[in-house]
C-alpha cells in the first residue's frame, strides 16, 4: 500500500510495498532489489547547495542590485576607475558574506553521519551485513548490544534496552520486546533483538526530522532590517534624484551634465558598506564568544541574541544531565542506605550500558561498607520477569538471594510490609524511577528498600532561568519528556507555570500561557518555535538531541550544549563548547553589545545617506551646477563607509532588556539628524558662493571636505544616547577618524582628483565641524528620547 504523507508534510516519493509480517526467512535478494528500487535508498537526500549558487546570492540583494546599477552607469559614462572601485566594494562585500557561511550545509551531512553504517539483515535465510542504505520496507534485521538502529522497525522476537533519549527526549532507557516500534538512529544498550524494517529513508522519524531541518529558515533581523533601510532611503532618495533631475532640465543643464549629476545622487543613497559592517560586528562579537567557551556557527545567531525575548530549553540534557542518578533511598526497619544500596549493585550488572546499574553501583560505591556480601552468581535484568537478582553469601557465609526490580514484582516475592507501597506511589507522583530491592534467605525475602532514581537539573539551570528572567527573557521547558516528569524538573529550576496538555500545540500559543510543554514530537518542538515567532518574538532554542534539530535551526537563534549530539550542533547557530550553560547569558549580553554598535552604524549611515542627496540639491539651487562629481562621491563613499566600520569597535552599553529594530523612527531619526547636518554644510557652501565668490570646481572640493568633516562631527554625535562626552570612543574609531580627516585634507590641499583647497580654507572648516557637533548634540538628545532610540 502506499505510505502516508508524514506528520511534518513531506509527500511520499513513491509507492512502498506493504511489510511482509510472515517472512521469518527475510527477503529474497531479488525481492530486496526490486523494492530498492521502488522506495529508494535507506538515507537522507542530498539538498545541498552548490558554493556557486551561494556565491551568486551575495550578488542578489537591495545594496548590491544598487551598486551594480551604478557601476552600469560609471561604465557608460566611461568612467571605468570608479567603476572599478565600485566593483570591488561589490566583491568586498559578497566575499565578507560568503566567507562566513562556509557551514551552512553541514546540518544534512550530520544527520547522515549519526545514521548506521552497515545492518546485519537476513536475506535469502542467511545473515549478512549490508551497507544501511540498502535496507528496504520488509527487511529483517538484528539489534545488538552497542548498535544503531538503522530504520524505524518493529520487533518481532527477542528484548532489548532502547536509548531513544536523542529521538523523542526521554530520559530514561526503554525496555523493547516483540510488537514494539522503534527508529532510525536509537541506541542499543542491552540484549538482542529480531526486527522487521517498516519505513526507511526520507519516511523514518529521523528521515522526517532531517527534512524539517533542511524546510526550517526564519528571515533573521538583520535581513529585514537591511532592506527596509534601504527601501526607506532608495524612497527618500528617490525623490530627491526626481527633483534634481526637474530642477537640472528647468535650468536647462546639457544630458552630458545630469547624468553624472544622477550617478552621483546614486552614489550618495548606498549604504555600501551596511551588509558588510553587520558581517563585522558579527565576527567581532563571535571573536569575543568564543573566549567564554561559546562558537557560533551563524553569524546571524551573536546580533539574533540582542533581540531574544523567549528561550524554548529542551529538558533532557540540557536542563538536565541525561544521566540517571539515585536521587532517593528509602530503606526498610533493619536497612540502611548504604547497605541497600550495595546489596542492589551485587544485583546489578558491572561495566555495560545499562544506565540504571551504572547509577546505582556509583551511588554504592560513594557509600561503601566493609561488611558487604560477597556475590556468587548474578542474573542480568530479564524484561519479561522486569527484575534482576544475585546469589551472594553474607560475612557468616550464609547464602542470601537479593532481587532488584519493578516495584509490584519485588514486592509480591517478599513479606508483605504496610506503608511501603504509599511510599512507593509518593516517589512515583515526584516523577522519578522507582526500583524495590528485597534481600535474604533464599526462601525468606524481605524488602529491603526503595530506590528512586531521576535525571537532575544541571547545577547551573536555576541560575540561567533567573539570570533570563532578570535580563528580560522568558524561558519555557520543551520536551518530549512526560509531564509528570517535566514539571517535577521546572519547579526545581524555577520554572513555575501551567504544563501545557500533552497533544498537538495550541494554535496561537503564546510563550506566557505556559512554563512547561512536555510530550511533544520533533515537529512539536519545530511548530512551536513556529508559532511563537508568528506571535512577534524573538525565539531561542537550546537542545542537545537529533529530535531538537529542526527547532534549532528554525530558531532565530539555535544553542547546542556542549554535550549535544553532531546533529543538533550543525543546526544551531551557538555551540557551547564547555559543560553549564553560563554561555547562554554571555551570547545575551554580547549581543546587545553588538546590537548598540550595528544602531549607531545605522544610525550614522541614515544621517549621511540623507544629508549628501539633500546638499546635492542644495548645491544645484545655489550654484546651477552638481557640486559633487562621481569620483568624489566614490572618495566619499570609500573612506567614510569603510572606515566607519571601526563603529563595530566601539564602547557601548548594553541595554538591560531585549532589543528590537524600530526602522521607521530610526529612519525619521537620521533625517532630523541629517537636516542638522545639511544647515551646517549649506552655511559653509554658501559662504564660499556668496562672500569668497569661489568657482565652480573649488566650490566642489569644499563641498567634499564640508561633507567629509561634517560626516565626522555627526558619527560622534550619533554615538552616545546621551551627550558625546559621555564615555570614551574605541581607539580604533578614533584611528579611523583620524585617518579619514587627514586622507580628505591631503587630497584637498594637494588637489589630488579634484582642485586644491587652501589649507587655512580646510583647518576653518574643521573648527567650524567640532563646533557643530557640540551644537547638534544638544539638540540630539531630547530627539532620540522622543523616539525611544536606546
Amino acid at each position: 500500500m502506499a505510505v502516508p504523507p508524514s506528520a511534518s508534510g513531506i509527500p511520499p516519493k513513491h509507492a512502498v510495498p506493504a511489510v511482509d509480517a510472515t517472512a521469518p526467512g527475510g527477503l529474497s535478494a531479488d525481492e530486496a532489489r526490486h523494492r530498492l528500487e521502488q522506495s529508494g535508498p535507506n538515507a537522507v537526500p542530498d539538498t545541498s547547495t552548490h558554493p556557486w549558487s551561494m556565491a551568486l546570492e551575495k550578488f542578489w540583494a537591495p545594496v548590491p542590485w544598487m551598486l551594480e546599477a551604478a557601476i552600469v552607469l560609471e561604465l557608460v559614462l566611461g568612467k571605468y576607475v570608479e567603476g572599478a572601485i565600485i566593483a570591488a566594494l561589490l566583491v568586498f562585500n559578497a566575499a565578507l558574506g560568503l566567507f562566513q557561511e562556509s557551514r551552512a550545509q553541514a546540518t544534512l551531512a550530520a544527520l547522515k553521519s549519526r545514521l548506521a553504517l552497515s545492518a546485519s539483515v537476513r536475506r535469502d535465510g542467511v545473515w549478512k551485513t549490508v551497507p544501511a542504505t540498502e535496507l528496504v520496507p520488509g527487511d529483517v534485521v538484528k539489534l545488538s548490544l552497542g548498535g544503531v538502529v538503522a530504520a524505524d522497525v518493529r520487533l518481532t522476537g527477542g528484548e532489548v534496552l532502547l536509548d531513544q533519549s536523542m529521538l523523542t527526549g526521554e530520559s530514561v532507557p526503554i525496555e523493547a520486546a516483540a510488537g514494539l516500534q522503534t527508529y532510525a538512529g536509537a541506541l542499543v544498550r542491552r540484549g538482542e533483538a529480531v526486527a522487521e524494517v517498516t519505513a526507511t529513508g526520507a519516511r523514518t522519524r529521523f528521515g522526517r526530522t532531517a527534512e524539517l531541518v533542511r524546510t526550517a529558515h526564519v528571515v533573521g533581523s538583520q535581513q529585514k532590517m537591511v532592506l527596509r533601510v534601504v527601501r526607506n532611503l532608495a524612497a527618500f532618495n528617490g525623490v530627491v534624484i526626481v527633483l534634481l533631475v526637474s530642477y537640472a532640465r528647468y535650468l536647462e543643464m546639457p544630458i552630458a551634465e545630469i547624468i553624472p549629476l544622477v550617478l552621483t545622487a546614486v552614489l550618495a543613497s548606498i549604504p555600501v558598506a551596511l551588509p558588510a559592517t553587520f558581517t563585522l560586528a558579527s565576527a567581532l562579537g563571535a571573536r569575543a564568544l568564543a573566549k567564554v567557551d561559546v562558537l557560533p556557527t551563524r553569524l546571524s545567531a551573536v546580533d539574533e541574541a540582542a533581540t531574544m525575548d523567549v528561550l524554548c530549553a529542551d529538558k533532557t540534557g540540557t536542563l538536565t544531565r541525561n544521566a540517571l542518578t539515585v536521587t532517593t533511598v528509602h530503606p526498610m526497619p533493619g536497612f540502611d542506605e548504604a547497605h541497600v544500596l550495595a546489596l542492589a549493585a551485587l544485583a546489578s550488572s558491572e561495566g555495560g550500558q545499562d544506565p540504571v546499574d551504572a547509577a546505582i553501583r556509583a551511588a554504592a560505591a560513594r557509600k561503601a561498607i566493609s561488611d558487604a556480601p560477597k556475590l556468587v552468581n548474578f542474573i542480568a535484568f530479564d524484561p519479561a520477569k522486569k527484575m534482576s537478582e544475585a546469589t551472594a553469601t553474607d560475612a557468616a557465609g550464609n547464602p542470601q538471594r537479593i532481587v532488584k526490580g519493578a516495584f509490584s514484582i519485588v514486592s509480591a516475592l517478599a513479606r508483605p510490609s504496610p506503608h511501603i507501597a504509599a511510599a512507593a506511589k509518593e516517589l512515583e507522583d515526584k516523577g522519578y524511577r522507582v526500583l524495590a530491592l528485597a534481600a535474604g534467605a533464599p526462601t525468606a525475602l524481605e524488602l529491603a528498600g526503595l530506590i528512586a532514581l531521576s535525571d537532575p537539573p544541571r547545577a547551573d539551570s536555576a541560575a540561567l532561568v533567573s539570570e533570563l528572567h532578570d535580563l528580560g527573557v522568558r524561558t519555557v521547558m520543551v520536551t518530549g519528556d512526560a509531564p509528570e516528569t517535566a514539571a517535577i524538573v521546572a519547579h526545581a529550576i524555577g520554572l513555575d507555570g501551567a504544563t501545557c496538555p500533552s497533544g498537538s500545540i495550541p494554535d496561537g500559543v503564546h510563550p506566557d500561557a505556559f512554563a512547561v510543554f512536555a510530550g511533544v514530537l520533533p515537529e512539536d518542538k519545530y511548530k512551536l518555535v513556529k508559532a511563537f515567532q508568528t506571535a512577534g518574538h524573538t525565539v531561542g532554542m537550546c537542545g542537545d538531541g537529533a529530535n531538537d534539530a529542526p527547532a534549532l535551526r528554525q530558531a532565530q537563534i539555535g544553542i547546542a550544549v556542549s554535550t549535544a549530539t553532531d546533529v543538533a550542533k550543525s543546526a544551531a547557530g551557538m555551540v557551547l563548547t564547555e559543560p553549564g550553560l553560563a554561555g547562554i547569558v554571555a551570547a545575551v549580553k554580547q549581543g546587545r553589545v553588538i546590537f548598540q554598535r550595528i544602531l549607531t552604524y545605522t544610525l550614522n549611515s541614515i544621517t549621511k545617506k540623507a544629508v549628501q542627496g539633500l546638499f546635492l540639491a542644495v548645491g544645484l539651487i545655489l550654484t546651477g551646477h552638481a557640486i559633487l562629481t562621481p569620483l568624489l562621491m566614490v572618495i566619499i563613499m570609500v573612506t567614510g563607509d569603510f572606515l566607519g566600520m571601526s563603529m563595530t569597535t566601539d564602547n557601548v552599553r548594553p541595554s538591560p532588556m531585549p532589543n528590537a529594530w524600530h526602522i521607521g523612527h530610526l529612519t525619521i531619526v537620521g533625517v532630523i539628524m541629517g537636516l542638522g547636518q545639511l544647515v551646517f554644510c549649506t552655511a559653509i557652501l554658501a559662504f564660499g558662493v556668496y562672500r569668497l565668490k569661489l568657482d565652480v570646481a573649488t566650490l566642489q572640493t569644499l563641498a567634499f571636505v564640508i561633507v567629509v568633516f561634517g560626516n565626522q562631527a555627526t558619527t560622534y554625535t550619533n554615538r552616545e544616547r546621551r551627550h558625546l562626552w559621555s564615555s570614551w570612543p574605541s581607539r580604533w574609531l578614533l584611528l579611523s577618524s583620524i585617518a579619514d580627516l587627514l586622507i580628505a585634507s591631503t587630497l584637498a590641499i594637494q588637489g589630488i582628483a579634484m582642485k586644491a583647497l587652501p589649507a587655512f580654507f580646510v583647518l576653518g572648516i574643521f573648527a567650524a565641524a567640532v563646533v557643530f557637533a557640540f551644537v547638534l548634540d544638544f539638540a540630539k538628545v531630547p530627539v532620540l528620547r522622543r523616539f525611544d532610540i536606546s
